[in-house]
């Protein structure tokens, strides 16, 4: 019987860290440096030109987002580095203090900026029994004085970080109880430190965990199906194998960084629907306002009434966010985030005296706070209208996004630029939203594989050579995207070709020197890393642990499992599989087809066989905690009836590997 396991995204995201060091990078060809290929981690004049250009007609100096970004930091943590239970390093404090100098030619000096502003790391209060941890992770720990303890607001990433950002609270203003726990939505980077701050313990004895509708179901299945794939992507998109220098990783547009930790999860006690649902909690009212559909599936904001202040959760920050994330998930509704965003804004606005988020820093001031929604709103709105006129005009998803131009209000207010999102990602997003994954031309409808065409691109070209040449050309004259093309398909005709790696390596680093976007950038260095390195020679991430897979549904996890099933491992006549989990009093059938599984409630009449176990114990299966031998050999696994129907349906699904090809074929 196989061992597998199921690749949960979120849990990824914590557990991939710099491991890579940039000068590794092997001697380019010597055909490739004759040719001109610039020295790796060096700006082109071209690049140099347009980031001169951006910082030409942008005003980059600090201003009130700068002056918000530092304001009223009461402490920091002093130590060089938040250390795991085993002393390995969770998050380093000092790994982004290169950002402290001047915008250099290597970094679009908008991102620059945005970088430095949330590199700023500490203890900072919002107002008078509110403050917020920043820094220390991808998002950010707010934390609300009740009458006897504190009311944690998004336990960051990972248990490590979480448990170092309330001891700095506990340090600096007082130890105190936590009385409550808030997820505002369902994604790790907002759940997955909650051991860090409470136990089952805590929970048992009344202390409230709180989320929106929707929330656990969400939290835990959004990236289950898929979650090899995201997690893949989602090393390229948050430069988690770059290093942290002024030539790669500088910031994510959402935060600094993810850290190395442990992710867990506590099930919320309720989940909050409607929007002016009140809750007392630990003395202190909070106004919930449903956003489901927006940024996450399941979210929330709050307001506190006696307090004047507004919190946004990931729906309005100081970004530009992604309608179609990167690392992949269910495209997201641009119109509905607009709504949500303006209902608080007509609801709460004119009452705020601040506003803060899950990510980035607070807005002080009632008119900030209007005009910081207002612009909010309108970057959303204005993406999928502008989208939606070209579209019904007859644009193709491409066309429709190159025709998205640069709204005035986003010259002017930073935090609609794409640090994140995108206009042109987003474009398409709404496009996908809409029209589908085509932009209907019929040609386009049943395209061959990349794989295949590339190679009829480069004879059509004139041959190898002369695509050299072509990117080239296109390469010296600045034009990247041109370039990246022409490259592309010379690579995936010929992977093993070094000179056309090492020029398309070179044409995606120029890529990503120029972009705006924090996601963009590690996303082409990654990708340019790759192409240099090849895969990171670093081992299988471990993709889950017991603590959040125990919070999986069963049939969720079976559905999972029937995403890795191939019908070609499968010679026997369809039968049925009986799980009976006694610890969950849970009792799952996988009805083994010919095609497909299908899992069910409940237990089959007549199966082939029965397996009895703990859910837990079948958890440590899955993580390779455990081996079948040694379950059934404990006593732990009991299998009624034809045990090869069991060992059969396992080996018949696949264990994908997780350092797939992705900027190769």
């Amino acid at each position: 019987m196989r061992e597998w396991i199921i690749g949960l995204s979120a849990v990824l995201l914590a557990s991939c860290g710099p491991s890579q060091d940039i000068d590794q990078t092997p001697d380019a060809s010597a055909a490739a440096i004759e040719a001109g290929l610039p020295s790796p981690g060096s700006a082109t004049e071209a690049t140099k030109r347009a980031n001169a250009a951006l910082a030409s007609r942008l005003d980059l100096s600090p201003g009130t987002d700068g002056e918000d970004a530092r304001r009223d930091r009461l402490a920091f943590i002093e130590e060089d580095a938040i250390l795991a239970a085993d002393g390995s390093v969770v998050w380093a404090i000092p790994q982004f203090d290169f950002l402290d100098s001047e915008a250099p030619e290597t970094v679009n000096p908008s991102l620059w900026r945005q970088s430095q502003l949330a590199a700023h790391h500490g203890l900072f209060r919002v107002m008078d029994g509110i403050y917020q941890v920043r820094g220390y992770d991808l998002s950010v720990m707010s934390v609300i004085e009740g009458e006897t303890g504190w009311i944690i607001v998004d336990p960051l990433t990972a248990n490590e970080t979480a448990a170092a950002a309330l001891k700095l609270v506990n340090d600096t203003l007082g130890e105190r109880p936590v009385t409550g726990v808030l997820y505002t939505h369902s994604h790790a980077d907002h759940f997955g430190g909650a051991r860090g701050v409470i136990s089952d313990e805590d929970v048992a004895n009344g202390v409230p965990v709180l989320a929106p509708i929707g929330f656990s179901e969400s939290a835990v299945s959004e990236n289950l199906i898929a979650g090899n794939q995201m997690s893949r992507r989602a090393t390229l998109m948050f430069g988690n194998t770059l290093p942290r220098s002024t030539t790669a990783h500088v910031g994510s547009g959402l935060g600094p960084g993810l850290p190395n930790g442990t992710i867990s999860l506590i099930l919320p006690t309720e989940e909050i629907e409607g929007r002016g649902t009140r809750r007392v909690i630990d003395g202190v009212t909070f106004e919930f306002i449903d956003a489901a559909g927006t940024e996450a599936p399941a979210e929330f904001m709050f307001y506190l009434p006696e307090k004047r202040a507004l919190c946004t959760a990931e729906v309005a920050t100081a970004t530009f966010h992604n309608v179609l994330t990167p690392r992949g998930a269910k495209v997201r509704d641009a119109l509905k985030w607009s709504r949500a965003i303006d209902y608080v804004l007509a609801e709460y606005g004119a009452d705020s005296d601040v506003v803060f988020a899950s990510h980035h820093w607070p807005t002080w001031g009632q008119e900030n706070v209007v005009q910081f929604l207002e612009s909010q709103r309108d970057i959303y709105r204005y993406v999928h209208d502008q989208t939606l006129r070209n579209a019904n005009a007859g644009a193709t998803m491409v066309e429709a996004a190159e025709a998205v131009e640069e709204p005035d209000f986003q010259a002017e207010d930073f935090t609609t630029r794409g640090y994140y999102g995108t206009l042109n990602h987003n474009a398409k997003a709404v496009y996908q939203h809409y029209f589908g994954w085509w932009g209907g031309v019929p040609a386009e409808y049943n395209r061959l594989p990349h794989e295949v065409t590339a190679t009829r691109y480069v004879e059509a070209m004139g041959g190898a050579e002369a695509v050299l040449e072509i990117g080239q050309n296109a390469f010296a004259a600045g034009d990247y995207r041109w370039a990246a093309e022409v490259f592309n398909h010379l690579v995936f005709a010929d992977p093993e070709r070094q000179e056309a790696r090492d020029w398309l390596s070179a044409t995606y680093e120029q890529l990503g020197f120029q972009a705006e976007s924090g996601a963009w950038r590690s996303y082409y260095l990654t990708g340019a890393a790759e192409l240099r390195r090849g895969l990171p020679n670093i081992g299988d991430p471990r993709l889950g642990n017991p603590d959040f897979l125990k919070a999986v549904p069963s049939l969720d996890l079976f559905d999972a499992l029937a995403a890795r099933y191939n019908p070609g491992k499968m010679d026997r006549d369809p039968f049925a599989i009986v799980f009976e989990f006694p610890d969950t009093a849970e009792t799952v059938s996988l009805l083994v087809e010919r095609a497909v599984l299908v899992p069910r409630e409940g237990a089959a009449e007549d199966p082939a066989a029965t397996v009895t176990m703990d859910r837990r114990d079948f958890d440590r299966l899955i993580l390779g905690d455990a081996r079948p031998l040694g379950l059934i050999t404990s006593g732990k696994m009991k299998i009624g009836g034809n045990r090869g129907a069991v060992s059969a349906m396992f080996d018949a699904l696949d264990q994908p590997p997780f350092w797939f090809n992705t900027v190769v074929p």
